[in-house]
């Protein structure tokens, strides 16, 4: 943004280094930087006093027409209405809307959703799923090289009992009914067997060793249930419209020949201690609720290997091959002690060293809105497709009352789009350090922070110029005279620093509080200032404050995830 731009020289002259001016709305001007509170300790200066000389320093006379130290020490900037209308005029010619595309390129590896092979995907598996999403969406756009890494459950123990089951079934049998229907009945049954049989369980066990021992027809029968699960998976992925493929799916197998070499690497730099016959690492600050040395346990006491072991492959791999430098970790808090221990290895063996850094975008439960733990009507895990069924349905059925006129297909495909909108939507504009409470009459409500409400505002703007039959003037003169118009006008100036905040903290409640607020300043400018209406130059004007409006709509919420129907 042009006004940070001219703030961080004049705060870097008074600091004696970079800083970062933080310039964001405010309630009491149209902006508001708060650098100097920060700077008071640092400098042992008051902060009024560091407010004042930056803005004796900073180059603003061109922008703003009040620029006051406020409080403690808050520099307050008032746009002027030149300047305003410049800087909104020039979004109109931007595809970028203002956002620029990152100076310094990084490859990021992202790793979500993670389900499980020969496991329908549950409720569980939802946020993880939507919320690393997003994340890819975002960092793709702002113009990093992201890889998204799908760490299946595909290797272990539980895969004898599996390739067992499926030897007993007849190949042909089993594969035609895991495809057609309910891989959580092949797996309960499979675990059942294995429970009562102690021949079907020896034999389990044999199945084991053969597949991590590379037999031909074990691997074969393996790749069949991972090959099955994995088309289950896009099917998902696709009714959820997430960015997932095929290409993506990363199994633990894939890390499988890789972990030898991780034990090596880390008993020859003297990294590896015995505990009860385990091979462990005891990272630095990890210690349990006793005082003592909590260990991430490398390789068992039977010479098998856990996820601390495939965790460890995937960085050595991400960090050294693919030369990632950003690893982002899209998994529930409750594992935030188990990364926080493999961070800390990796970083110990050397291969999660600056620039390279790891962090675990953590999140909550779902619950129902009960407020307990959501569960079928069964009392069993809700199953995703189930769930995204019914949010289309609910959608659908809502979507054909609203507006009679639409066909069957278009209120199916807009059905779609709100429902599977409402249900990310109500996961990314929570803060997702919290549980989300899954409430389908809020969610699908036109009214309040809704993804169904944002959609609206979309379409309600694209019925103004679809109706009149009118286009955009790029170069229309931007109208400020009413209040409506310069608070949407000031609203559309806080995409680029919210792209920005979200980039750096991946908390995408930012970014839906964002748009809720501009469709909601739109709206009130939409009621006091006609639009069509209006004398010229003022109606190109106004058309031209609509239509950014809907262009960052549309992508604040394609960075979502979410689909804007052109018509509700």
């Amino acid at each position: 943004m042009l006004l940070t731009d001219r703030l961080a020289p004049a705060f870097g002259a008074v600091a004696g280094g970079p800083v970062d001016p933080v310039v964001r709305r405010s309630q009491h001007a149209d902006f508001q930087s708060d650098a100097a509170l920060a700077l008071a300790r640092r400098l042992g200066r008051p902060p009024r006093e560091i407010a004042a000389a930056v803005r004796d320093r900073a180059d603003l006379a061109d922008l703003c027409s009040s620029v006051q130290v406020s409080g403690p020490g808050f520099l307050n900037l008032t746009l002027s209405d030149a300047a305003l209308a410049e800087m909104v005029g020039g979004l109109a010619g931007d595809p970028r809307l203002g956002v620029p595309a990152v100076a310094r390129p990084e490859t990021v590896v992202v790793d979500y959703s993670a389900p499980n092979v020969a496991k329908e995907m549950h409720v569980g598996h939802l946020r993880s799923t939507v919320i690393g999403d997003a994340v890819a969406r975002l960092l793709e756009w702002s113009g990093h090289r992201v890889v998204r890494a799908n760490h299946l459950g595909d290797w272990g123990t539980p895969f004898g009992m599996l390739i067992e089951h499926l030897v007993d079934l007849g190949e042909a049998e089993a594969a035609d009914d895991l495809s057609m229907g309910d891989l959580d009945a092949f797996y309960a049954a499979a675990r059942a067997k294995f429970d009562a049989d102690a021949g079907f369980r020896d034999r389990a066990r044999l199945r084991v060793v053969a597949l991590q021992g590379g037999d031909p027809d074990t691997r074969r029968l393996w790749r069949l249930l991972v090959d099955l699960s994995e088309h289950y998976f896009l099917t998902v992925y696709d009714l959820l419209d997430v960015t997932l493929t095929d290409r993506d799916f990363r199994g633990e197998s894939s890390y499988n020949d890789l972990l030898p070499e991780v034990v090596a690497d880390l008993d020859r730099l003297g990294l590896l201690r015995d505990s009860a016959g385990a091979a462990c690492v005891f990272p630095p600050g990890s210690v349990g609720r006793d005082g003592e040395p909590l260990p991430l346990i490398v390789r068992k006491s039977d010479g098998g290997y856990g996820y601390p072991a495939t965790d460890l492959a995937a960085i050595r791999q991400r960090t050294g091959e693919l030369g990632a430098t950003r690893l982002v970790y899209v998994v529930g808090l409750p594992q935030r002690r188990h990364f926080e221990m493999v961070f800390a290895a990796a970083g110990q063996a050397g291969w999660l060293t600056a620039p390279a850094r790891a962090e675990h975008v953590g999140f909550g439960s779902i619950l129902g809105a009960d407020g307990r733990m959501l569960r079928s009507r069964a009392g069993g895990t809700v199953k995703l497709q189930a769930l995204l069924d019914e949010a289309v349905a609910r959608a659908t059925e809502l979507t054909r009352t609203r507006n009679p006129a639409l066909g069957a297909a278009e209120a199916a495909e807009v059905g779609r789009a709100v429902g599977i909108g409402a249900i990310k939507y109500a996961d990314l504009a929570n803060d997702r350090h919290r549980d989300h409470v899954l409430d389908w009459e809020r969610m699908l409500s036109l009214d309040g922070n809704t993804a169904p409400y944002l959609q609206y505002a979309y379409s309600r703007i694209r019925s103004i110029f679809r109706k009149a039959g009118v286009t955009v003037r790029p170069d229309a003169p931007v109208p400020l005279a009413e209040p409506a118009e310069r608070a949407l006008a000031l609203e559309l100036l806080g995409f680029a620093p919210v792209v920005a905040e979200v980039e750096r903290g991946l908390e995408f409640h930012q970014l839906a509080g964002y748009l809720f607020r501009l469709a909601t300043t739109f709206n009130a400018f939409y009621e006091r200032c006609p639009v069509l209406r209006a004398e010229q130059p003022v109606r190109d004007g106004r058309l031209l404050l609509a239509d950014l409006t809907a262009r960052v709509l549309r992508q604040g919420l394609e960075l979502l995830g979410i689909r804007t129907p052109e018509r509700m």
